[in-house]
């Protein structure tokens, strides 16, 4: 284990603690970990560096950030994404590739002409899950799942020639997984020469939506790599380190890509503290569930939540918050997590909610037989009880701590009875705002396309922050489908700086795209 700590020590024991099938979690669903086992629980528990982290659209951020780093790639570029759909995105990646390509080609016909040695090839693995209704419905239902002929890239998949490809020495895979009825694998990341990785929330896809892209290095990597093996290449032997391929000058620079990044009103690169050390991060997979208890029993609150490192972390983060709970994330259908709130908000934790109104409908149905706006009323419904039910003395943070000159008589009562102030509640949902010139932090414009600027219509990005300290980044949602049916990923960081750091950047992007439900401070009920 790279670090330990007092949460650390509790969640792996949450996780030892639950229920194992053949002994291993959740045996038989992707991926499989054992988490009594030193050497699995060490790919999960690791050190990172952050060295960048993005907001934007989906588009902004791969023309800005995943695009270039796919382009300077010497050995191997794992592109992993949930949806895949003709886009201004794909356009750009597939121009990327075959600018990749025909570098790549110059670089063999020059290293011949030399009689120098040849240029090693260039492994590339696109994994995807969705691309229509039609095609999950007929997709196979197998663990090996569906590999695209190279007759298929152009046409279905919108990638260059594969000839073009071929020619270049980019050896390239393209590899599909669905489960009917509803679990798609929904991480999106992108590895780069097993030595850097972007953790993004977005896909390839047309949606102009707000999205973030965390660029880290270190040892999380490997823990990155691990899981991409035991889900779409269960062979790879991910332990062992790429030996360099080719010069830093032999690299294609993305400058000569010719690649214009596609700008966006909200996009903005967060400038990450530098850290002496590695800080302190999680790798937490979330295993897919084909066939989970859609409605729970008639004495049951919920189903169980399936106990998967991604699920547990969150749960544990809820129930030691002490201070604040921020959470973005674009739906909130799934009952125990709100359930986990409604607990901090009565221990009095600070709880924020930043969600999308009306997103994406038909999937919310589908898998929760519910929607967000609902889930709202309800969680908004359930905070005003709970505040009648402790009296809606409202105790000072100055009080917990210990320092009660400032409390009311009434609520040094509720304090001495054992009863903490109900914590502060404000929900908003995101809202489009006219655009505006794009810019990155330190206020530089963006090297711009001649379309007009992308303003998000909903909030896409999954951030949870724990009293300041920790951050979880990645690809769930507070949503039914992504606690119980669909495969996740996220990371966690803990640090302070860089909880800050990335709050402080969404605070920016924010300004001005949001419609607040509910500050209980001013709730009047």
């Amino acid at each position: 284990m790279s670090y330990s700590s007092s949460f650390v020590h509790d969640y792996v024991r949450r996780l030892e603690q639950a229920s194992y099938a053949g002994g291993r979690l959740y045996s038989g669903e992707i991926p499989c970990y054992d988490v009594r086992d030193a050497a699995d629980r060490d790919l999960l528990v690791s050190t990172s560096t952050p060295e960048s982290f993005v907001l934007g659209t989906g588009a902004s951020i791969f023309t800005d950030a995943i695009l270039p780093a796919i382009a300077s790639a010497a050995s191997e570029v794992i592109f992993v994404t949930c949806f895949w759909a003709p886009s201004k995105t794909l356009s750009a990646f597939h121009d990327v590739l075959a600018k990749l390509a025909a570098h790549r080609s110059a670089l063999i016909r020059d290293a011949a002409a030399r009689g120098a040695p040849p240029i090693a090839p260039l492994r590339v693995r696109i994994c995807l899950s969705s691309r229509s209704v039609l095609q999950k419905l007929l997709h196979p239902q197998s663990r090996n799942g569906y590999i695209y002929p190279p007759s298929a890239w152009q046409k279905q998949l919108g990638l260059p020639d594969p000839a073009l490809l071929s020619a270049a020495g980019i050896v390239l895979s393209v590899k599909s997984l669905f489960f009917l009825p509803f679990s798609v694998m929904h991480p999106k990341f992108v590895i780069i020469d097993r030595e850097r990785a972007f953790i993004t929330s977005c896909n390839v896809s047309w949606e102009s939506w707000l999205e973030g892209c965390v660029q880290v290095t270190g040892g999380a990597v490997l823990g990155l790599l691990s899981f991409y093996a035991r889900t779409w290449e269960i062979d790879l032997d991910f332990r062992t380190p790429l030996e360099r391929q080719l010069s830093s000058s032999q690299r294609l620079d993305a400058l000569e890509t010719g690649l214009l990044a596609i700008s966006s009103a909200a996009h903005y690169r967060v400038a990450i503290p530098p850290k002496a050390a590695a800080l302190p991060t999680l790798v937490l997979p979330s295993t897919h569930h084909r066939n989970p208890r859609f409605r729970p029993l008639p004495w049951q609150a919920s189903p169980e939540v399936p106990a998967t490192p991604l699920n547990v972390a969150i749960l544990e983060l809820f129930d030691r918050a002490e201070r604040s709970i921020y959470v973005q994330t674009p739906n909130l259908t799934c009952e125990p997590a709100v359930a986990a709130l409604l607990e901090a908000l009565k221990r009095g934790v600070d709880v924020t909610i930043i969600t999308s109104c009306n997103m994406m409908l038909l999937e919310q149905l589908l898998t929760a037989g519910t929607t967000t706006s609902r889930c709202i009323r309800l969680f908004v419904s359930r905070f005003r009880q709970l505040k009648g039910e402790s009296g809606g003395h409202q105790l000072g943070r100055s009080v917990r701590r210990g320092h009660l000159r400032d409390a009311s008589a009434n609520s040094l009562q509720d304090l001495e009875a054992g009863r903490p102030r109900t914590g502060r509640l404000r929900i908003s949902y995101f809202q489009t705002r006219p655009t505006s010139k794009s810019s990155d932090h330190e206020g530089r414009p963006l090297m711009a396309s001649q379309s007009e600027e992308e303003e998000p219509v909903h909030s896409h990005l999954k951030l949870t922050i724990v009293d300041d300290e920790y951050t979880v980044l990645g690809s769930g949602n507070m949503d039914r489908a992504s606690w119980y049916t669909s495969q996740e990923l996220g990371v966690l960081f803990h640090d302070g700086e860089f909880a800050a750091a990335v709050k402080a950047g969404v605070d920016t992007v924010l300004d001005g795209r949001l419609k607040s439900i509910i500050d209980s401070t001013r709730d009047r009920g």
